[in-house]
């Protein structure tokens, strides 16, 4: 039996949650390496720090035991950024989202031992999270840092930032809500703000075809230092949802 999410997507039932037909995944899974650590935390904190993946929309003030603004972090890596932020701004929530288990663990033994409690995280495909389980209008920030490039030009159609995505990322925002982006790939931020302008509710905060400086208050991730390694330049991209909630 089939259901629908919030944005009228009609979604299959399968294994571990909803199934899109056909739609070809932003990612790989990959099994990679897992410390005993981080095995560890995946087993004794993802209870008290995890949201398990269904179809239904979730009470993000029940999850977070508050009301205050909410942040999605999509492909939050090993959770440095994410931790950082959660530790500087204790008045907001973050939800982070990251397929890959290593890099799960590896945050939730962050949270730990940080003592954090606005962070929450899960551990399923960003696109069925946003779509079955969070409401519209109901995010004050989205951040998507360094996002797999898929470089080669026949991999183009697996980046995660395309015309649908974008329209449901405008969705979940609410009124007001700024979605913040950051690539090290020069032809991936050209791809971004072509897909990003053409989005009727969102407005390119440098103006349309812009990039904005690099802000102060977002964190130096593992990839960004690859990329400066490599000698790879930086485009930060940030929009406003200038669209009035339905």
């Amino acid at each position: 039996m089939s259901t629908k999410t919030e944005n009228g997507d009609t979604e299959a039932p399968g294994p571990g949650g909803p199934v899109h037909a056909r739609r070809i995944r932003s990612f790989v899974t990959r099994a990679g390496r897992i410390t005993k650590a981080q095995q560890a935390a995946l087993h004794e904190l993802w209870p008290r720090y995890g949201i398990e993946f269904a179809n239904g929309l979730l009470d993000l003030d029940a999850e977070f035991r508050r009301s205050a603004p909410r942040t999605v972090e999509i492909g939050f890596g090993n959770g440095a950024a994410l931790l950082e932020l959660a530790q500087c701004q204790p008045g907001r929530d973050y939800l982070g989202i990251e397929v890959h288990q290593a890099g799960v663990g590896h945050c939730l033994l962050g949270i730990e031992a940080k003592a954090l409690s606005n962070v929450r995280l899960s551990s399923h495909d960003a696109v069925d999270v946003l779509a079955a389980q969070i409401p519209n209008s109901s995010l004050d920030e989205i951040l998507i840092f360094f996002p797999d490039p898929w470089h080669k030009k026949r991999h183009h159609k697996r980046r995660l930032v395309q015309p649908k995505f974008a329209d449901l990322l405008a969705r979940k925002l609410a009124a007001g809500g700024r979605l913040h982006l950051a690539t090290d790939w020069e032809d991936y931020a050209a791809h971004m703000i072509e897909v990003l302008d053409a989005c009727p509710s969102l407005r390119n905060l440098a103006g349309k075809g812009g990039f904005v400086e690099r802000p102060a208050s977002r964190p130096v991730t593992r990839f960004e230092a690859r990329g400066h390694r490599l000698g790879h330049g930086v485009w930060d991209l940030a929009y406003r949802n200038d669209q009035s909630p339905a």
